[in-house]
């Protein structure tokens, strides 16, 4: 048993660095297709079977999702660069311990969301300038999806203990099965009982729940030193604190830079129902875009945590370098692919021509751009994996969200166009990318004693 799943696992402290890092990445990345999957089908389905306005809706609910969540998922981070290290020098107990104390975080954490996104999605909402006549199906929306809040966060906490082991290839195979569940509810719930944006909301929380479970049966299943026993999920206050003192900058960068998206959402608000489903619908592009260099960056945090707990100085360096190369090429190919194809692909969300104008709009911005993000997510991750995650945060909050909030509030006015606003996101970009390399080449991130 125990040989079947080393199988599905990459043990990246030895072995040929690019490989590793794109067989690690590969099943990550259809992994995160079929995530992305969740949201964009939503869009998809009601932008054709209810109508412009209910896209809005949904496309206004994801920054302010991703706002919410983001403090939770950054504890998982840290849960990740923890359970790598331990792992990776085989430390049995403390990896126990890891494990059972990152699970109970994330039940406690779900019952936490799924309260407070029932009660304050109303108040959020109407903050932030959502218009009257989609604040229903918004609302609606917003509340059905936090209440699967806590299957969420189980599946991702649990998913990310398999990639911290290098098993990225079991969160794929349950991300596949849930997001056929999603598809099919949606277009059971919305076309067939015409359940509006409603049934969207329930596809989303059933197949959440699904996914959950399935994590929760492997963790429980397996003989590796990994292993979850249920009667031992319990918070170590020892552990905890090492868990938030890793998770909560990274938490804190993922929740910040959601707040700024969530004021750039507000701005887009302001020019009509069709300029948010443009811009919600050419979010999904870019999510589906941006995918492979997530996938990349969440391969090199494991990929620096396991070498470091293995004391290999001189392979991080290398696979830094490696997964830049990596992600640049790969970051051609897409830009040239959308360049050439990105109209088309907007039309599968919507047949309104404003829509598409909006969303065309947003990609001639960004798109030449793409690059910067490459470079940054690859020294991200790595600067993750080596638990220097107070240093990610300070340079993503510092770009991500205070200076783009300084070009909202104070440069915006005197250019007032959907398009300066868009242009918050390259400049952004531009700036962070810089610090990670200054940092990545000044500083002393890879900790002392380890073999060159």
């Amino acid at each position: 048993m125990k040989k079947k799943q080393r199988i599905n696992q990459v043990i990246m402290t030895e072995g040929v660095i690019w490989k590793q890092l794109l067989a690690f990445s590969m099943p990550l990345l259809v992994g995160n297709l079929f995530q992305q999957l969740y949201n964009t089908v939503d869009s998809v389905v009601v932008g054709n079977f209810i109508g412009s306005e209910a896209l809005a809706a949904v496309g206004s609910s994801n920054s302010l999702i991703n706002l919410i969540i983001g403090m939770f998922m950054g504890i998982s981070t840290g849960a990740g660069v923890i359970i790598s290290q331990y792992y990776g020098g085989k430390d049995e107990e403390k990896l126990h311990w890891a494990v059972h104390t990152s699970m109970a975080l994330s039940l406690a954490g779900g019952l936490i969301l799924i309260i407070a996104g029932v009660l304050l999605s109303p108040l959020i909402l109407t903050w932030m300038g959502t218009p009257e006549a989609v604040m229903p199906n918004s609302v609606a929306y917003l509340r059905i999806f936090f209440c699967g809040s806590l299957f969420n966060l189980v599946y991702n906490m649990g998913a990310g203990v398999l990639r911290a082991v290098g098993d990225s290839k079991r969160p794929l195979y349950y991300l596949c099965v849930s997001s056929v569940v999603n598809i099919v509810l949606d277009l059971a719930f919305v076309v067939f009982f015409g359940m509006g944006t409603a049934g969207v909301g329930y596809a989303t929380v059933i197949a959440q729940a699904v996914s959950s479970v399935l994590i929760v049966r492997a963790l429980v299943r397996t003989d590796d030193i990994y292993r979850l026993v249920l009667s031992k999920i319990r918070i170590d206050k020892r552990m905890m604190v090492r868990i938030l003192k890793l998770g909560i900058p990274s938490g804190i960068q993922q929740s910040i830079i959601s707040l700024s998206n969530v004021i750039v959402q507000a701005n887009v608000n302001s020019y009509g129902y069709a300029a948010m489903a443009g811009f919600g619908a050419y979010s999904k592009i870019d999510g589906f875009a941006m995918l492979p260099l997530q996938s990349f960056c969440m391969a090199a945090t494991t990929f620096t945590g396991q070498n470091i707990g293995a004391k290999k100085a001189r392979r991080i360096k290398q696979g830094v370098f490696q997964g830049i190369v990596i992600s640049l090429v790969y970051t051609a190919l897409i830009s040239v692919i959308l360049y050439f194809n990105a109209e088309r692909i907007l039309r599968i969300f919507s047949p309104d021509e404003g829509v598409i104008d909006y969303g065309y709009a947003t990609m001639l911005i960004l798109l030449p751009f793409y690059w910067t993000i490459s470079i940054h997510q690859i020294l991200m991750g790595s600067i993750r994996g080596s638990g220097r995650t107070m240093v990610s945060m300070l340079i993503g909050v510092g770009n991500m969200c205070i200076l783009r909030m300084i070009y909202i509030n104070f440069l915006v006015p005197y250019f007032p166009s959907y398009e300066a606003v868009m242009w918050c996101y390259p400049i952004t970009w531009i700036t962070t990318m810089l610090m990670d390399c200054f940092y990545s080449l000044k500083a002393k991130w890879i900790p002392k004693g380890m073999n060159e």
